[in-house]
């Protein structure tokens, strides 16, 4: 009974506690969130600070500044991008500035630099408004700031406010970021002591990304819609399929897929739609033209690569633009690498399936930039002795230095060759051969020329499909310049010519041009022109390459700018007319047992928007109906002779 008692009492006392007040909490318990966390650095290797640098105008643009620990009478090199400062110093969290700063900056944190990145205006932590490609001060632009006037006034204030500088400055960027460094150099700060464009935009509308030849490229507004559509990153274009080839092919004209997809809204998107010619708005922005009018207070170091997919046109047009000024030999460089867009601040030791013996990008880095900027940058850094022109031969994988480019030499030795255009003609039974047709070539009961039916129903694709988006996971965008090219030979649109088996060396440097005598029998047409090396059939060390077909260089002309890039004219249906148009920069070397081919189409899909093949004022917008098929003729006759023009180094003639 007792037992039962205090058990009773126990449950009781149990369900009074229950019943009671909680025990008291204290007040205001603090979050275990800190009002401000101290991160502990002293392990750290440099020391980072983010500031806000007033322009001119008041506005304010973000600034990450990463100096190493304990630096003094450092260089700074100075990079401005609209795509994150902040993700560009801070890959990773870690005590070593060599880790949280990009590959290519390896270089720079070996030599001590210090490392600036910034957001230009209106984008991502910089205050303003964004507009893409801001045109410089002048037709385009009516107010007082443009991008030199910003790269102007972050310079000044960097070298007032970064007592472990020495005061002096270089500019580097690739691809946007290198049109940034191009546009300092118009009105460059006295602080300015060396520039490095790589792969830069100088040209949009001469082969800078989305026009070449007068040709659209499609593809871009995947940038378009990622850059455009929030201060920072915006989201990628959606799909309705998994084959890109698909979704442009359905969406119809360039402004149909603008209008089905939103691109309409953007503002850089329906300028272009606006100017599809080269007119005042494209050249008013024309960086190459623009630098050729200034004179050259900087010395510049060009950067292009041979199988660039974005902007192959800035690097060297610009160079050789500016060269003509540089008196005394000490202002204008180029290097040609053999990397894709960028690859030059990357791992250049292989590209899709081509190996080149060696990481070209670390080299370029450490061999050829390191010593180039401390020459300018540092004092007591010794003379770089850098030559004017730094290129990576492909084909045989060395590196050569020349005076100029493309080589040029009063008198050709093999220490100073010179180029020689020659031409390589197309021939019948779909040869090639360096002899001109002459007028009993043509085989009996055959015709001077060879045809083929261009349908923009069933356009040429760039590559082999699924085409994936441009920046989908996985896309191999990069390396496309340097796919296989075979898949399409046995196309019935795609002509294809080779030469037999080579018994010498064939070695080029320079811009291959494209001469062709051409007939439609519609009033447009576009021409794709590849300049191919073929591989042997059999290649013991490598087996997958047996027969490979490396496109060298290659590009596309828009009939109807055949005479004038300003003025577009259409075409007389069944005229034999001539179509002369350069392609891109290539240095190789075409080895005995291979070939060469050449291959010709009228279509580049989705790369480029198709041509309707009949004349209308703006293929931007043409109808369904104005696309038709029309049959293409190449003629190779003594008259009308087509060929390529091949930029012969004096001592690899044939």
């Amino acid at each position: 009974m007792i037992k039962w008692l205090c058990g009773v009492a126990a449950i009781a006392t149990l369900m009074a506690g229950a019943n009671a007040p909680a025990l008291a909490q204290p007040k205001g318990q603090p979050s275990d969130i800190p009002e401000h966390f101290e991160p502990v650095t002293s392990t750290f290797d440099y020391v980072k600070r983010e500031v806000m640098i007033p322009m001119r105008d008041g506005v304010k643009l973000h600034t990450v500044i990463v100096v190493p620990k304990g630096a003094k009478g450092a260089p700074i090199l100075l990079t401005r991008t609209p795509y994150g400062a902040s993700s560009d110093t801070s890959k990773v969290q870690s005590p070593h500035m060599a880790a949280i700063l990009p590959l290519g900056d390896d270089y720079a944190v070996e030599a001590g630099y210090i490392r600036v990145y910034q957001d230009v205006r209106g984008k991502h932590g910089s205050e303003g408004d964004y507009i893409n490609e801001r045109p410089l001060r002048g037709p385009l632009n009516a107010t007082a700031t443009d991008h030199a006037t910003d790269a102007y006034d972050t310079i000044d204030w960097l070298v007032k406010n970064t007592p472990e500088s020495n005061g002096r400055v270089a500019m580097i960027g690739t691809s946007y970021d290198g049109m940034m460094v191009l546009m300092a150099l118009t009105d460059p700060h006295p602080a300015l002591k060396a520039a490095v464009p790589v792969n830069p935009v100088a040209n949009t509308w001469k082969n800078d990304d989305d026009f070449h030849g007068g040709a659209f490229r499609l593809v871009g507004y995947d940038y378009y819609i990622s850059q455009d559509t929030a201060k920072g990153e915006g989201d990628d274009l959606w799909r309705p399929g998994y084959d890109d080839y698909d979704t442009f092919l359905r969406a119809g004209s360039a402004a149909d897929f603008m209008q089905h997809y939103g691109v309409n809204q953007l503002g850089f998107p329906k300028r272009m739609a606006d100017h599809p010619a080269y007119d005042a708005f494209w050249k008013a922005q024309a960086l190459d033209e623009i630098l050729a009018a200034k004179p050259l207070k900087v010395p510049t170091m060009y950067v292009a690569s041979q199988w660039d997919q974005e902007d192959m046109y800035g690097a060297v047009a610009t160079y050789q633009a500016t060269k003509p000024k540089d008196v005394n030999g000490d202002m204008d460089y180029l290097v040609l690498g053999p990397w894709k867009h960028g690859g030059a601040m990357g791992d250049g030791s292989t590209l899709g399936a081509i190996k080149f013996g060696e990481d070209t990008g670390y080299r370029f880095r450490h061999e050829v930039l390191l010593p180039w900027l401390n020459q300018r940058l540092k004092d007591g850094a010794p003379k770089a002795d850098t030559p004017a022109v730094t290129a990576f031969e492909t084909g045989i994988n060395k590196w050569k230095t020349y005076t100029s480019w493309p080589p040029k030499a009063a008198v050709a030795t093999p220490a100073a060759p010179t180029i020689s255009p020659t031409p390589l003609y197309l021939q019948p039974g779909a040869k090639l051969g360096f002899d001109k047709p002459h007028t009993g070539s043509i085989p009996f009961g055959s015709q001077g020329y060879d045809e083929y039916i261009s349908d923009p129903a069933k356009p040429v694709p760039y590559r082999l499909r699924p085409v994936r988006p441009t920046y989908s996971e996985g896309s191999t965008w990069g390396q496309w310049l340097v796919d296989d090219q075979r898949i399409f030979s046995d196309r019935t649109d795609v002509l294809t010519y080779s030469t037999e088996p080579l018994t010498a060396p064939v070695e080029i440097a320079g811009a291959p041009v494209a001469n062709l005598f051409a007939s439609t029998s519609g009033t447009d047409v576009d021409f794709v022109v590849k300049l191919i090396d073929v591989y042997p059939d059999e290649v013991p060390h490598d087996p997958k390459m047996g027969g490979y077909e490396l496109a060298v260089s290659m590009d596309i002309l828009r009939g109807r700018y055949r005479k004038s890039f300003e003025t577009p004219e259409p075409i007389a249906p069944g005229r034999i007319e001539p179509y002369r148009f350069t392609l891109p920069n290539a240095h190789h070397v075409f080895l005995p047992g291979h070939r060469i081919m050449v291959q010709i189409q009228s279509s580049w899909f989705p790369l480029y928007d198709r041509n309707p093949q009949i004349y209308v004022s703006n293929i931007f917008f043409g109808k369904p109906a104005d696309y038709r098929k029309s049959t293409e003729r190449i003629f190779r006759t003594a008259n009308e002779a087509s060929y390529v023009e091949l930029p012969l180094l004096s001592a690899a003639k044939p």
